[in-house]
């Protein structure tokens, strides 16, 4: 009797299992189809958005990181979406002075290509710091580098010949960027011969410079009001461009539109 009853009991049990296993989904193809039932929020899809984008463009491999990415890319579309930048151009330029001197530390991205056209030396300003970035001002005659997003200007000539004009989009951060002469212009010190010679690149007196032989490059793919956002990771920075759910939402509503 006491046999039967065990063996009764196994039976039950092996019942559950199996109704239980039935009721899941059997393969990865299965659990896939389960879980995209649930609708992603405009967040979620932005944030596949960038992560995709990032490994497209092999960012990581050129040294920026995927957070300062994020976020120059969700100033780059909160720009856009107040009408501060091209309609036509979808360039976004990344100076990362989390980066040292001596690292190409300037990205020229083409969102629409989906593709890095150059990455480069930048300078940041005499009284920034030596190989590392550690101090911004938006002071006239302060010879400091300024955090924050921008947009180009427009191109003139002056001491350091072609340049291109800069306007500082966050107020208390580089809103005195015209006043300064804050401009991109090339400067023999942006040079892997300086780096030999003192271990760093030369400073600016706040401008982002680059080599002279690539100015011309790079004044010609980022002006006509195109984006460049200047990072250093430190609390104290903030911009109304960061807001992500504004970005997500406009970033979101482009993708859909060049879908239909």
């Amino acid at each position: 009797m006491r046999k039967n009853l065990f063996g009764l009991g196994v039976l039950g049990i092996l019942l559950v299992f199996l109704l239980v296993s039935a009721r899941k989904p059997s393969t990865s193809l299965e659990i896939e189809r389960a879980t995209s039932a649930a609708p992603l929020s405009a967040d979620s899809i932005y944030n596949l958005y960038i992560n995709n984008l990032y490994t497209d463009l092999h960012l990581k491999e050129a040294g920026l990181s995927l957070p300062v990415f994020e976020k120059a890319l969700t100033g780059f579309y909160n720009l856009k979406q107040a009408g501060q930048t091209s309609s036509s151009k979808q360039i976004l330029s990344i100076a990362d002075f989390d980066q040292l001197s001596t690292q190409k530390r300037l990205y020229i991205i083409d969102l629409n290509k989906k593709q890095l056209l150059l990455n480069t030396w930048v300078a940041h300003g005499q009284n920034s710091g030596a190989d590392e970035a550690t101090n911004f001002s938006n002071i006239n005659n302060s010879f400091s580098s300024s955090l924050g997003f921008y947009v180009t200007g427009e191109i003139y000539r002056g001491i350091h010949g072609k340049s291109l004009k800069l306007d500082g989009m966050d107020e208390g951060f580089n809103s005195n960027a015209r006043s300064r002469s804050i401009v991109v212009h090339g400067a023999p010190y942006v040079s892997n011969g300086t780096i030999k010679a003192l271990g760093r690149l030369g400073r600016s007196q706040g401008c982002p410079a680059v080599a002279p032989e690539l100015a011309d490059k790079v004044i010609h793919t980022i002006e006509d009001k195109t984006v460049l956002f200047i990072n250093k990771s430190q609390n104290d920075y903030h911009s109304k461009y960061l807001n992500e759910t504004l970005a997500a939402n406009f970033a979101n509503d482009i993708q859909t539109t060049h879908m239909d």
